[in-house]
C-alpha cells in the first residue's frame, strides 16, 4: 500500500513532497507522485515542467525511498486524477498542499484540495508551506 502525493510546482508542493518522502521512510512504503494537469499544460501552472519534473525525480532518488512518478494530462479535475492514483494502487494515505488564503479565501477551500479530502477513501495529510 503506497502513499501517494500530489505535487505542483509551488511551496506548498513542494512541502507536500517532502513529508510525503518522511512518511515514505517512516512507514517504509512506497512513494507514488502524481502531477496532474487538465490538458492545458501550457498555461497550467500546476504543470511541472520539464525541469522541474527532474529535479523532483533527484530529490526521489536522492531519499533512497522507491518511487514512481506520473504526469497526467487529462481533461478532468486534476483532484479526481490523483483520487484515481490512489484508488487503483490502494493508497495506504494521501498527501497534499494547502495554500495559506485570505480571510474570504477561508471560506472556500481550494476546489482540487477539496475534492480529495472530500472524496478520499484512505486517510488525507493536508501540510502547509513553511512561512519565511
Amino acid at each position: 500500500m503506497p502513499i501517494v502525493v500530489g505535487y505542483v510546482p509551488s511551496p506548498e508542493g513542494r512541502a507536500a513532497l517532502g513529508r510525503a518522502i518522511e512518511e515514505a521512510r517512516l512507514r517504509g512504503r512506497r512513494l507514488v507522485v502524481v502531477n496532474a494537469s487538465r490538458g492545458d499544460a501550457l498555461v497550467d501552472r500546476r504543470h511541472a515542467s520539464a525541469g522541474e519534473w527532474e529535479s523532483v525525480q533527484q530529490q526521489l532518488s536522492d531519499s533512497g525511498v522507491e518511487f514512481e512518478v506520473t504526469q497526467q494530462i487529462e481533461a478532468r479535475d486534476p483532484g479526481d486524477q490523483v483520487l484515481d492514483v490512489a484508488q487503483q494502487t490502494n493508497a495506504e494515505l494521501i498527501v497534499i498542499g494547502l495554500r495559506r488564503r485570505t480571510p474570504v479565501g477561508k471560506l472556500i477551500m481550494g476546489s482540487q484540495a477539496q475534492t480529495i479530502l472530500l472524496e478520499a477513501d484512505c486517510p488525507v495529510l493536508a501540510v502547509k508551506a513553511a512561512t519565511s
